[in-house]
């Protein structure tokens, strides 16, 4: 017997469709992404906290679940929507399927809806707040609560996914992400046949990163240990001296969700170590090092989530395919002199990483760590090996 669940926005639209994963109602910033595959390293991602992601590919699932294609401990967002839901899964990887795996993590999820429709009222609307429920079937109700929501901005929830305390991290990544993998070389990740990986080394003669959690996906710090280094994971609330006292080779700044401006802490502790030591950031990381020198952010109409944005790299002339989440960028019009443009986005010309002109300091908005996604920019994990003095 099936149950019927509702999407309701704030703008009174209402989709109705089949409820399955966990039963209940969740509230967050209805957005969609457009990858074909990589479903439970999007459901695990926890920059998608506070959000109900709507998956573009129509049927998700048919490739089940495992314990290894996971971006953190358990699933980050707020609900899931597809167009169908595979009913079985079929792959030699897989140890369930999805339904049971959004069941057990009490993941609300919705199937059956027409997602275009979806999608195309958001790209037309912009990013909406919205309520999936499976217990309260009141359209009336549901947009009231949905137009109540709390949404994304000036919220911070950083606070809601780093970790309690620091942790040295040992995973190294899976061997199926090194068969795809070029060496991370920083101008021509295509021109070497040499594996990604690093020798293992004694611990005093492996460069040691310090990398911020502000809702890391595990896969970065897979692609730091992978590269030969020591990593050891702080949360995101820690203080510039914090840092400085693990004596870093090198400071990591993660991905993470929500609004970049209301992170004071964070973009403080920034401050307190550039300069100091090389900085190499991700998504929000990229956003933190920019609001540190200077500059500001805005919100994207709705945003950039997908395996197959095109990205040029304005050092090399090089078009890279990426997979990016986020709703925010940089302002072009507020960036500071000493920050330099180093990737543009070729759909909509916006920021996809800056360099520091005079301090070894450097970010990007998209993710070369990408797991389920494309592998073009991993050669930049190289590229801050070789900030921190030491060859790729």
């Amino acid at each position: 017997m099936t149950q019927t669940a509702k999407l309701a926005l704030e703008d009174g639209t209402v989709f109705t469709g089949v409820a399955f994963g966990a039963q209940g109602e969740v509230d967050g910033e209805v957005c969609f992404n457009t990858s074909m595959t990589g479903y439970q390293e999007i459901l695990t991602d926890p920059s998608y906290c506070g959000q109900i992601v709507a998956m573009t590919y129509p049927e998700i699932g048919n490739y089940g679940v495992n314990g290894e294609d996971v971006e953190s401990a358990q699933p980050q967002l707020a609900g899931f929507i597809v167009r169908q839901a595979s009913r079985r899964a079929s792959n030699f990887r897989s140890t369930g399927d999805l339904h049971g795996y959004l069941e057990k993590n009490g993941v609300v999820g919705l199937a059956g809806i027409d997602t275009r429709a979806l999608v195309r009222h958001i790209r037309n609307q912009g990013a909406l707040k919205g309520v999936l429920s499976s217990i309260d079937l009141d359209d009336a109700s549901l947009v009231a609560k949905a137009r109540c929501s709390p949404g994304l901005v000036g919220r911070d929830l950083v606070r809601e996914v780093i970790p309690k305390q620091s942790r040295d991290w040992q995973e190294r990544l899976s061997p199926w992400t090194r068969l795809e993998t070029d060496i991370p070389t920083a101008n021509s990740p295509a021109a070497s046949a040499a594996p990604l990986t690093q020798a293992a080394a004694p611990d005093e003669r492996r460069p040691h990163v310090v990398a911020m959690d502000y809702g890391m996906k595990w896969n970065i710090a897979r692609y730091l240990a992978d590269i030969g280094c020591r990593v050891t994971i702080l949360p995101g609330t820690a203080t510039a001296d914090d840092i400085l006292a693990q004596q870093p080779d090198g400071v990591f700044l993660s991905n993470g969700p929500g609004d970049p401006e209301p992170l004071e802490y964070a973009i403080g502790a920034i401050r307190g170590v550039l300069g100091k030591t090389p900085v190499f950031g991700i998504c929000l990381g990229h956003q933190l090092l920019s609001l540190a020198c200077g500059a500001k952010t805005f919100k994207l109409k709705f945003g950039h989530r997908g395996a197959n944005q095109p990205v040029m790299n304005l050092e090399t002339g090089r078009v890279e395919i990426t997979s990016q989440n986020h709703g925010f960028a940089v302002a072009e019009d507020t960036l500071p002199a000493e920050l330099e443009v180093t990737h543009r986005n070729l759909n909509d010309r916006t920021i996809e990483g800056v360099r520091h002109r005079h301090l070894p300091a450097f970010s990007v908005q998209y993710h070369p760590e990408a797991s389920a996604g494309p592998h073009d920019s991993s050669y930049l994990f190289g590229k801050f090996r070789e900030l921190m003095g030491l060859k790729a």
